[in-house]
Formats: structure tokens, C-alpha cells, sequence
């Protein structure tokens, strides 16, 4: 072979590499493995694939372990105290013992003793798939905590296996701990007891209200009939009560029971999707009236009331939880005194209890009373109604929201007006001396809607002031000067005196000075209460102090005062109000014996009549109402006690000056110390104004009168006398009743009276003749009748204001 250099052959496939420039060798260079390029700005921040695998393990382990840990160191306790808990006590301000309650109503029953419909029911409303579930429900924790955390309301997120646990073998208390031992004991629970026991535990353990613990229990306090004979119906209103029993008693609290159908109907509901129940009979249920509680004689008579109202109290204004006081334990000296609360019964028995033949008059069957006596000055309740005896009559009538409250709310529209410095439509400021338009049915000026309220009776009273529209509670006038002060004003106005904001039908329209809204007896006692203290409000107590197991003090809210409205609103309506005790629809209430000013009241279809007044000492409202006793349902009270009426000036007056009298025996009385609005003073002129067309009768929104008895010469006030004297020279601003037999008032030359008031000048509605002779009109004109006909002469100049 030669030795010359052979060319060489390119090879297949191969082409020569570029050159490029050299390399530098990277950290590692030389190990033979290529290394990642470190990261760098943001991308550090974010943790790799596998710091997160990592964590997620660590987490879940050390999850395992504290699971375990959990679960081997929680045991499952004995059964608590329930049955042997204390009792609560309740005092009078003075230290003597009202009532003591806390003894457990309570009788267990085996599963087979639950008629299927209830167990059914009580699933429907509490835990679905409690069968087929486990113990918990990580779900259902999970929503109720963010529920909770997001405002819709504090959720429940337990089964009902974590509920049985709660109440047999813990306690009520809110607590991490308390939580943490309910886990695990529920989980041990479900592995080492059938669902049937668990759930036979849980219907033994609920607590229905009323005393009321367990299923058996619950069907006699709310029926009267044994668990093993519940239906549907009856059953499903049985554990919407687990819910919230003491909100959705119907009895009790008869405003709530729109909710408490709701939720009767969502558990019919949930019966139905689960087969439990079928359409067609679930269609064909109607919801079942609870009957009135029964109770142990150791709550009888106003005991029971008083136990009820201070455990609502506690419960509203967070002092105490319903469940802490079910615990027992605790001494609760209230502010009520025993001297006022005798005086109180005694006037109500006196007044009206000792009046009715429930034998042979069936409308006295539907009488109740309500009352609440409050100090103006420290806010405190002294005293308070609740009926004839919480054993037969359970709903209080001091508490319930159910009753319209009638005229008893117009003082509210006036100091509303002074407090905004408002004006009529004319521009006139509104004071206790300002013209209004008082005819009946009138429409009101300035409002969007149509509204045009009628008076009582049906009665016109033409141009009258509105310290006279006070006196006889003219409802076209205060209508108007709802419009005129602004109907959301006079809500607000009646809010800072002190009615609850949530106040059924206390809506911002015109009706509102009528008196549509259904405040309490005690929160209308609140908000009269601020105008006799000057317009300074004290927010109501009825709780002095609070001890837990003897020694425990419980805090108690400090007490709060504001000046809910200028003194000049307060006491120049206090002002008006004087001028109804003295002059106008509230005669009655002279009996107190010292100066007094209030405002009677009738809810429609006199279904309930008012009194609200107060002395510089103390404020008082009291209620007579008309429920039927079986169905609960609103009743007149046309007839009851053998009067033809019950008004506001009636039977709650008297009431009220009884009681005012007897309360403040001993006591000084003292004058109102009134700074009133400019010009609030003097007494305006009459106005004269074209003749109208009245009926007969007075005016409180329901008529009231100053006695039942007519007497020649009153002030007349829903057709009844009220026994003032009558002035010469007056002017008649509204009918005058005449005695029957000698042919009504006669008028000389124009001289009428208006209900004892001198106002001079001439006959503004006419005076209704008796049933055999004439009336002489304001003009000397003499005009035959006999149908209590009105009439009416030319009388002066005619001047008409339309306000």
C-alpha cells in the first residue's frame, strides 16, 4: 500500500458542524449532568411541585395524628345533670320572691312510643339523611361556618347525632373545646350505638318550649294528646318548635306565627320529598292551633308572666342566653314593686275582671288587659299586667305585638311636627294653635296616593285647631299633618321615643297617625314615658341585678339615656295631652287625682281600646282586647261588661287612674314643669267655617267616652257623655249629645259648649238633638228632630282653612 495521503470519503448523512464560539463551562461543568438555571425575579416566590406535594403530606399526616390523638383521648362522659339542674329565682325590687322555676317536665319514651309521623317529622326538620349519614356532617359544618362568617345568620351545621350529644352527655356552652369533644364523642356514639337509640335519645333530650323536654312531653304541654298518637300535622308543628321554641309558640308570641307557618310547612315539605308523606295528604293538612299553656300553679297568676317577660328580656338584650337560663343557677331581682303590681291588679279586677257574666254574655268571654307601668325618669318597669292568670290566659298582654295601638300613636305625629318645625300645607307652623280641615273623609294634600281616612262615626268637624283635634281625635287632621311633618319623619320620631324600629306595621304612610302599628302595651309605655321626662329618654329595665350559683354577678347593660326629642316637643305635647285629661276624650283619668296628661286609643273594628298617660312620676298604658279563647282570632268588644262600646276614656282610664292613684299614694303630687313651643300658650280663636254634615259621636279613632254612663251636658266623645260641666259661650266643635228625654242642648244666640271649654263664638258641627225635642243652632235657628239628627245655624263670618 502506498504512502500518499488517501481521500478521504464524505460519510452519508453527515454535515459539518458550524463553528461558533467557544463555550463557557457551567457550574458543575465536568460532572457529566447538566444543571437547571437558578430562578430568578418572581418566580421565586412561587413554591415548586414539590414543596407542595410535600406540605399537602406533612398536613395530612399531622391531620391523621391529631385525629387519633383526639379519638383516644376523648371518651364518651356519663349522662350531664339535666334533671337535676337548679332552679331559677325571680324578686321583687325589694328583695321579696316572686316565682322559682326550672323544674324539668320531662317524661322518656321508647321509639315505639313515637308515632312514625313524628319521628319522620322531627327528621324532616332537623337532619334528612340521618340514616345514611355518618355522624357528621363535614358538609354541613363547613356551609354553616361560612354561612355564619358572611353574615346570613348564625347557621347550625350539626347532625342530628352531634345535637343528642350536645344535650345528654355536654352542655350548651360555645366553646372550641365544647365542639371538639361533640366531634369525637359523636363519631364513638355512631360506631357503638344503633341509629334507632341515637335517634330515641335525640326525641328524649329537645327542647319544645314550655317547659317542655322530649317528645312526650312536648305533645301534652302543646296538645294534650301522647306522642304515639301525633299526625303529621301536629308533628310537624312539634319540631319546627326545636327550631326556636320559644319564637314560633303561636300562643305566646302570636306575631310571629307567619314564620313559625313557614317553617311548619317547610318540614311538611321536606316529609314529602323524603316519601314519607304523600302529596294528596300533605295538600289536604291545615295548620293545627296550639292549645293555651298549662302551667304549675307555681307560676299562676301574674308569676307567670313576670317569669316569661324576664327571660325574653335576657334573652333579646344578650344578658343571659336562653340556654345559660336553662341551666338554672340564677337569682334575678327585678325592678318591679310589689306595692304597684297589687295596685295594678287590683284596678284591672276592679275595673273590668269584676264586670264581666262570662255565663250569659259571650262577648265577655273575649275580654283581656294588658298594662305596663314605667318610672320616666330611670326608665325602670315598676309594674306590669299580663292577664287574669298565666294559668288559663298564657299570651301576655303587656308584651304581644299583635293589637293595633289606635290614637294612642297621634301624639306622636304632633311632637314629630314641633321637633322638624314643620308646617302645614299653607305655611303655617304647626303648633297646638294651627287650623286644619277637620271634615270627614277628606283627602290628604301632598301625598303620592290616594288616602282620605274617615272619622268616628263618620263625622265632619270643619276648621278646628289642632290642640281641639287633639281632644277629640279628629283622624282627618292627623292624617294631614302626618303628610305635613313627613310620614318617615314620624316614624323616626316615634323610634327615638322609644317604639322597636321592627315594629309590625309601622310603616312610613299616612295610616301611621292613625294607629296601624302593633306596638307592645310596654313599648308604647317607653315612648311615654320620654315625653313626661322632657323628651330624654331611659331606655326601659325591668332587671336591677343578676347572680350566678349565689356569687357570680352578672354584668348588666349600663344604663343608657338620650334626648330623644327638644324638651320644647315633648312638653308641648305633654301640653295637648293635659287638655284631653281635662277637656277631652280622657275625662276618666281625672280620677288619678293629681295633673295628668294622655291619649285614648281603639284599634279597629274596636277590637282593642287604650289609655296612655302619665304624671311627672310615671307612665302608664293599659289595653282591654277581644281574642276569642279557642281560635285566638281578634274579637269587638261591642257589648262586653253590658256596655254598648269599650273606648279608650272607658274601662282603660279607669283602669289607669286607679292604679295612678294607688301607686303614688303618699306621694306629692306635683305639677308638669312644661317649656313649651312659641305661641303654644295662648289659645287660638275659633274658626267658623261652612256647615257640614256630621254623625253622631265623638272621636278616638274608636270613640271613647269619660264615663259609661251619659251625663246632661258632657263632653261627648264616640257617642257618650263624659260628665264635664258645661261653659256658656263655648263654641261646639263637634256634636253634643243631648239627654234623651229633654231633646238635646239648647244654644243661646250661638252659645254651645265644647265639651266644657270656652271657646266663644259659634256652632262649628251642630248638636244632635234627642229623641223627642229640637236643637237650637249657633245662629238661634230652631230645628226639629228625632232621628239625633244634626243641625246647624249661620252662626258668624265664614272663614274655611284647608289644611
Amino acid at each position: 500500500m502506498s504512502d500518499e495521503p488517501q481521500p478521504q470519503q464524505p460519510v452519508q448523512g453527515w454535515a459539518p458542524r458550524e463553528p461558533q464560539a467557544a463555550e463557557a463551562p457551567g457550574p458543575g461543568a465536568g460532572d457529566g449532568k447538566p444543571k437547571r438555571p437558578k430562578r430568578t425575579g418572581w418566580r421565586r416566590l412561587i413554591p415548586t411541585w414539590r414543596m407542595v406535594l410535600g406540605t399537602f403530606v406533612i398536613g395530612v399526616l399531622l391531620l391523621i395524628g391529631l385525629f387519633y390523638l383526639g379519638y383516644s383521648l376523648v371518651k364518651i362522659p356519663p349522662a350531664n345533670a339535666l334533671a337535676m339542674k337548679q332552679a331559677n329565682v325571680y324578686l321583687y325590687a325589694d328583695g321579696s320572691q316572686i316565682a322559682r322555676d326550672g323544674d324539668v317536665n320531662r317524661e322518656n319514651v321508647s321509639l315505639a312510643q313515637v308515632s312514625k309521623a313524628a319521628q319522620h317529622a322531627v327528621l324532616a326538620a332537623e337532619d334528612r339523611d340521618f340514616y345514611t349519614e355518618s355522624a357528621i356532617d363535614p358538609k354541613a359544618m363547613v356551609r354553616a361556618a361560612w354561612n355564619t362568617a358572611t353574615g346570613k345568620g348564625k347557621q347550625s351545621g350539626s347532625t342530628i347525632t352531634q345535637q343528642y350529644v350536645k344535650n345528654y352527655y355536654l352542655g350548651q356552652e360555645q366553646t372550641v373545646t365544647r365542639k371538639m369533644k361533640e366531634f369525637f364523642i359523636s363519631i364513638k356514639l355512631d360506631r357503638e350505638k344503633s341509629k334507632d337509640t341515637i335517634l330515641q335519645g335525640y326525641l328524649n333530650t329537645s327542647y319544645f318550649g314550655r317547659n317542655a323536654y322530649g317528645i312526650q312531653a312536648a305533645a301534652q304541654a302543646y296538645y294534650g294528646k301522647d306522642a304515639t298518637d301525633l299526625d303529621a300535622a301536629h308533628a310537624a308543628y312539634l319540631a319546627a318548635l326545636v327550631n326556636a321554641p320559644s319564637e314560633y309558640d303561636v300562643v305566646a308570641h302570636p306575631e310571629n306565627k307567619a314564620s313559625a307557618v313557614a317553617r311548619w310547612n317547610y318540614v311538611l315539605d321536606g316529609m314529602v320529598k323524603k316519601g314519607w308523606l304523600t302529596e294528596s295528604t300533605r295538600a289536604g293538612l291545615k295548620f293545627p292551633m296550639p292549645k293555651q299553656q298549662t302551667a304549675s300553679t307555681g307560676l299562676s297568676g301574674q308569676r307567670g308572666y313576670i317569669v316569661n317577660a324576664v327571660k325574653d328580656y335576657l334573652t333579646k338584650n344578650k344578658i343571659v342566653t336562653a340556654d345559660e337560663l336553662d341551666s338554672g343557677g340564677y337569682r334575678i331581682t327585678t325592678t318591679l314593686q310589689k306595692s304597684k303590681q297589687d295596685a295594678f291588679v287590683k284596678a284591672v279586677d276592679d275595673k273590668v275582671m269584676s264586670k264581666l257574666d262570662k255565663k250569659n254574655n259571650k262577648v265577655d268571654k273575649y275580654v283581656r288587659a294588658g298594662g305596663a307601668s314605667v318610672d320616666p325618669k330611670t326608665g325602670k318597669l315598676v309594674a306590669m299586667y299580663g292577664g287574669i292568670d298565666y294559668v288559663k290566659q298564657f299570651t301576655n298582654g303587656a308584651t304581644r305585638e299583635d293589637f293595633q295601638v289606635g290614637s294612642t300613636f297621634k301624639p306622636f305625629v304632633f311632637t314629630s311636627a314641633v321637633q322638624n318645625h314643620s308646617e302645614t300645607q299653607d305655611g303655617e307652623t304647626i303648633t297646638p294653635n294651627a287650623y286644619y280641615d277637620g271634615t270627614n273623609k277628606r283627602p290628604v294634600q301632598g301625598w303620592s296616593g290616594s288616602y282620605a281616612p274617615a272619622n268616628e262615626d263618620d263625622r265632619s268637624y270643619g276648621d278646628i285647631t289642632v290642640r281641639t283635634a287633639t281632644d277629640k281625635s279628629v283622624n282627618a287632621v292627623y292624617a294631614q299633618m302626618a303628610v305635613d311633618v313627613g310620614s318617615a319623619k314620624v316614624k323616626q320620631t316615634a323610634i327615638d321615643l322609644g317604639i322597636p324600629s321592627d315594629t309590625p306595621e309601622l310603616t312610613p304612610t299616612p295610616s301611621i297617625a292613625l294607629g296601624v302599628s302593633r306596638a307592645s302595651v310596654l313599648d308604647m309605655a317607653e315612648a311615654y314615658a320620654t315625653l313626661a321626662n322632657h323628651g330624654e329618654r331611659a331606655n326601659y329595665t325591668m332587671i336591677d341585678s343578676i347572680t350566678k350559683d349565689g356569687k357570680d354577678v352578672v354584668d348588666l347593660p349600663k344604663a343608657q339615656t338620650s334626648q330623644a326629642v327638644s324638651r320644647e316637643a315633648a312638653d308641648t305635647t305633654t301640653s295637648m295631652l293635659q287638655s284631653v285629661v281635662d277637656n277631652g276624650t280622657a275625662t276618666a283619668a281625672q280620677g288619678a287625682d293629681r295633673p295628668a296628661a294622655g291619649k285614648t286609643g281603639t284599634a279597629e273594628e274596636d277590637t282593642a281600646a287604650l289609655f296612655a298617660g302619665y304624671t311627672p312620676d310615671l307612665a302608664t298604658v293599659v289595653s282591654v282586647m277581644g281574642q276569642d279563647p279557642v281560635t285566638a282570632a281578634h274579637k269587638s268588644l261591642y257589648g262586653a261588661m253590658g256596655l254598648d262600646r269599650v273606648n279608650g276614656g272607658g274601662p282603660p282610664a279607669e283602669i289607669w287612674a286607679q292604679y295612678t292613684r294607688d301607686a303614688l299614694k303618699g306621694k306629692p303630687a306635683t305639677d308638669f314643669d312644661l317649656q313649651l313651643q312659641a305661641s303654644a300658650e295662648q289659645t287660638a280663636p275659633p274658626a267658623t267655617t261652612e256647615p257640614q254634615q256630621p254623625g253622631t259621636g265623638g272621636q278616638d279613632n274608636g270613640g271613647t267616652t269619660g264615663s259609661p254612663t251619659p251625663t246632661t251636658g258632657g263632653t261627648t266623645d264616640g257617642g257618650t257623655t263624659g260628665g264635664q260641666t258645661p261653659t256658656t259661650g263655648g263654641t261646639t266643635d263637634g256634636n253634643t249629645t243631648g239627654d234623651t228625654t229633654n231633646g238635646g242642648t239648647t244654644g243661646d244666640g250661638g252659645t254651645t259648649t265644647d265639651g266644657g271649654t270656652t271657646d266663644g263664638g259659634t256652632t262649628d258641627g251642630g248638636t244632635t238633638g234627642g229623641t223627642t225635642g229640637n236643637t237650637t243652632d249657633g245662629g238661634g235657628t230652631t230645628t226639629g228632630t228625632d232621628t239625633g239628627g244634626t243641625t246647624a245655624g249661620p252662626g258668624g263670618p265664614q272663614t274655611t282653612r284647608k289644611h
